[in-house]
């Protein structure tokens, strides 16, 4: 039969493609990580019930390209990755509605969402501004939030709410 050297070409060529182009929704934000749409990182955090981390920047933001290469090379950010949904929004995909912007619109803002697509005002960049929560300048800070989210959003349901209702 014909079609299967022709299938068999065209499987090769796609995956070859994949390679070569590497992960376009990277977009300079690491592509080892496992990028998602918004809309499609909302189902997907439904549906593997794990947490969303949200990363809203601007092409034209001179600190958001200060922090893409940063985090781009984090390796911890890399791994700890693996326990979340991961999407970033650029320019005009930035998710439009209040809970997107918890203490103001400024750039870059990191925020993390829970697996009904709440945004999770608790987890915040403890060391960072009092004004600006939700702004990160280094790997080393989204690292320790992503550890805090990791550590506590993983827990069941019930210990979950318990630790929400505590704040």
């Amino acid at each position: 039969m014909m079609t299967t050297p022709v299938l068999f070409t065209c499987t090769i060529i796609s995956v070859f493609l994949s390679c070569a182009l590497g992960n376009d929704l990277a977009r300079g934000w690491g592509d080892k990580i496992d990028w998602k749409t918004f809309e499609d990182g909302l189902q997907a955090a439904k549906e593997e019930e794990k947490p969303l981390m949200l990363v809203i920047h601007k092409s034209w933001c001179g600190a958001c390209k200060a922090l893409k290469p940063q985090f781009a090379d984090s390796k911890e950010i890399e791994e700890l990755s693996k326990n979340f949904i991961m999407v970033h929004t650029e320019d005009d995909e930035e998710p439009k509605g209040e809970q997107y912007i918890p203490d103001g619109g400024y750039i870059p803002r990191i925020l993390f969402l829970d697996s009904e697509g709440n945004v999770r005002k608790d987890f915040y960049n403890v060391g960072g501004h009092d004004e600006y929560k939700y702004y990160y300048y280094s790997p080393d800070m989204i690292v320790e939030t992503m550890k805090r989210v990791k550590e506590n959003i993983h827990s069941p349901a019930g210990e979950e709410k318990k630790k929400i209702d505590e704040l």
